[in-house]
């Protein structure tokens, strides 16, 4: 039975995320590969607050702000590639995660 394999792919880099996501698109359409995507999905805003000392009372800094892009592809069949691509090395920026659905 066949596989889906949903990638996705975040960072705070967006020109960086852009260019890995067009190098996986670029070699699925070399090997012939069915990929449907890249999906963008809205950025998301975050705030990280942080402490000036340990102690409840220590007061705190502006809160770290920074923004997380995503872009999700999706593998129809092509098991191997769908591996080789959530298997590679990808700069440290570069989050990747893999949900794999079998389609029956």
């Amino acid at each position: 039975m066949p596989f889906v394999t949903k990638l996705t792919f975040t960072s705070g880099d967006r020109r960086l995320l852009d260019d890995v996501v067009d190098g996986v698109k670029g070699a699925a359409e070399r090997k012939g590969v069915e990929l449907k995507g890249p999906h963008p999905q809205p950025p998301t805003d975050h705030r990280v607050p942080q402490s000036k000392r340990l102690a409840a009372d220590g007061g705190q800094f502006e809160p770290w702000q920074y923004t997380a892009y995503t872009r999700t592809v999706e593998v129809h069949g092509h098991d191997d590639f769908a591996r080789s691509v959530a298997g590679d090395d990808y700069p440290d920026r570069i989050h990747v995660e893999a949900e794999i659905e079998q389609v029956r």
